[in-house]
């Protein structure tokens, strides 16, 4: 079992030449690459359109997610899904995943508290990343929330400072080279949990969907 200071990553289990994003769905349900697994419940993959026109990263799946197994259908997803129908976004172009696929948690009482993900995790989780940007070919790269920006974009990335702004992707990427897709476009926002938590729950709400706008408008 690998260790909770050293993980041995992902790369072991994903599969050298998948066909589909359903391949690779399969082959993470037996991933051992961190020690996560051990108390999730099971390994919650991206899920969406194979073909999508926009792919969202969040940053792990929470305690509804973890117990159903797909991403985004807890309250964040909820208020996500409604942002996404105000910025004028088709869903049935969007396939959406998190940076790490296992719930990480601590236990207080019976209540699971969400911990984020740390750096060892991202890490360790980033081959199914790959893996899932290899088979996709969006035109769009919604980043959201901190914790996905420095998986994707780097340590430095800040949300506060580069939210709503248009970048190039691979060229934005922590390490390019693992994107071989043609030159488009990214863009990070909040995360929706973040709008939840927010004192002022409907400027942060309306900011995200300005955001999503920004998206909506950029992709044809």
């Amino acid at each position: 079992m690998p260790g909770t200071d050293a993980p041995v990553g992902a790369q072991e289990w994903v599969p050298p030449h998948p066909k589909s994003i359903d391949d690779l769905k399969s082959a993470a349900a037996g991933c051992e690459g961190c020690e996560l697994y051990v108390n999730a419940t099971q390994t919650v993959f991206g899920r969406g359109a194979p073909h999508a026109k926009i792919v969202f990263v969040g940053e792990q799946p929470g305690d509804v997610e973890d117990q159903r197994g797909l991403p985004f259908v807890g309250p964040a997803g909820r208020l996500l899904r409604e942002a996404v129908d105000d910025a004028g976004i088709d869903p049935g172009e969007l396939y959406i995943t998190n940076a790490v696929k296992h719930f990480r948690f601590e236990l207080r009482g019976k209540r699971r508290i969400h911990q984020t993900p740390g750096p060892a995790h991202i890490t360790a989780c980033r081959p199914w990343v790959v893996a899932e940007f290899a088979l996709l070919k969006p035109q769009m790269v919604v980043v959201l929330g901190a914790t996905a920006g420095k998986a994707l974009l780097g340590p430095s990335f800040r949300v506060t400072q580069q939210r709503g702004r248009l970048m190039p992707w691979p060229a934005s990427a922590q390490h390019p080279e693992d994107f071989p897709v043609a030159e488009i476009q990214a863009l990070a926002t909040i995360h929706p949990s973040a709008v939840l938590r927010a004192d002022d729950r409907d400027a942060a709400y309306g900011g995200l969907v300005d955001d999503l706008k920004v998206v909506a408008a950029t992709v044809r």
